[in-house]
């Protein structure tokens, strides 16, 4: 309803200018001709059809960009007959080149060729016959330039239109592309991570159903509760896509002790260190440093075969780094999406990211982001 509202004030708007236009070219055309046939020996002086005619010529450009087929046409037969009978160059040509323009601006380029080609043919007729001056085929090529030029006017000008409604186009393609990335991303870093603790637990619940029930219970109250907060984290994720900004509350680092709590009871120990002040963090790297230390551990949990990992979070002068470390086997194993995600989070703040093996065993990721120089 706004963007039909929009168009509506827009149309009128136009149709207001495209009226402006067209009585200064009537008052103009009106008071020029009688000085412009003072100079042409030989015109048929200006009468009641001279000022009729302009008035014809003039007005139909009112609606030149509404129907801009039927206003050239109207504006040529105005002009070639008003040159046919002999009136004085002038004003009225001012108004046969903007309908010329409007067309090729307006129509599809073929279609605007033929339009204002018939349209040269008709006001090529005053050359050969006309009651006043007949300028002959001398006259053909100075008629052609008022046709020839307001055409390549306006074709240039509607390529360089469509040129940049294909960039919008485009630029707006590249950033739906890269939203539905992004989101793409936050959902595979929430459910990932809840699905891996939830298959750990389990697959403890299972081993232990049978022999210490007891312990089965805790278990499948673990799965309860990481399967209630993925589920929570996951619509304020869509949530805040839906809203399209306002992403509030987001994880962030204050998050890393209910992370931690969370694994423990996969089974999986971590080792959590902060080094340096702690200090407010941009909320995009806030995200993006919580989301690597959550990648990084769940791979831990789904590959490296350990209980035990590490996790520093360094708070520096002018960038915060972290790093998750463990001595399993296959702590790496998130070499597809996972990885791939925590670099391109990282890299997109103008941060590195290593990832590999250490040389004593197990794994290393590392990640370091820039944020504000501490003052």
């Amino acid at each position: 309803m706004t963007a039909m509202r929009e168009r509506q004030r827009d149309n009128r708007w136009q149709l207001a200018t495209d009226a402006l236009l067209a009585l200064a070219l009537l008052v103009f055309g009106l008071l020029a001709t009688p000085l412009a046939g003072a100079n042409q020996p030989g015109s048929v002086p200006v009468d009641a059809g001279c000022r009729a005619l302009l008035t014809v010529a003039a007005l139909a450009l009112v609606a030149r960009r509404l129907a801009p087929l039927a206003t050239l046409a109207v504006v040529t037969v105005a002009t070639s007959a008003y040159l046919v009978l002999g009136y004085p160059y002038g004003p009225v040509l001012l108004a046969f080149l903007v309908a010329v323009y409007t067309a090729a601006v307006r129509l599809p380029v073929r279609r605007a060729g033929v339009a204002v080609g018939s349209a040269l043919a008709v006001l090529l007729v005053h050359a050969f016959w006309s009651r006043g001056p007949e300028p002959g085929w001398f006259g053909i090529l100075p008629a052609s330039a008022w046709v020839v030029v307001p055409f390549a006017l306006g074709v240039a000008v509607r390529v360089n239109r469509e040129s940049a409604a294909r960039g919008r186009a485009e630029a707006a393609r590249r950033q739906a592309d890269e939203e539905r990335l992004r989101i793409a991303q936050e959902v595979h870093d929430v459910v990932g991570h809840g699905l891996a603790a939830i298959s750990m637990q389990a697959e403890v619940a299972l081993h232990l159903l049978g022999k210490r029930p007891e312990q089965a219970e805790i278990a499948l109250t673990a799965i309860s509760r990481t399967s209630r907060e993925a589920l929570d984290e996951l619509r304020v994720t869509l949530g805040a896509v839906r809203r399209g900004g306002g992403r509030e509350p987001v994880p962030g680092l204050a998050r890393l002790d209910a992370l931690r709590e969370r694994l423990a009871d996969a089974g999986l120990a971590v080792t959590l260190r902060v080094t340096g002040e702690p200090r407010e963090l941009p909320g995009a790297v806030d995200l993006a440093a919580y989301r690597v230390v959550q990648e990084a551990l769940t791979n831990v949990l789904r590959h490296a075969g350990v209980a035990e990992a590490e996790a520093t979070v360094g708070y520096g002068g002018d960038a915060l780094t972290v790093e998750v470390l463990d001595r399993g086997v296959g702590g790496g194993g998130g070499v597809g999406h996972g990885l791939a995600g925590m670099r391109e989070r990282v890299t997109a703040l103008g941060g590195e990211l290593a990832a590999g093996p250490r040389p004593d065993g197990g794994f290393r990721v590392a990640a370091r982001l820039p944020v504000e120089p501490v003052r």
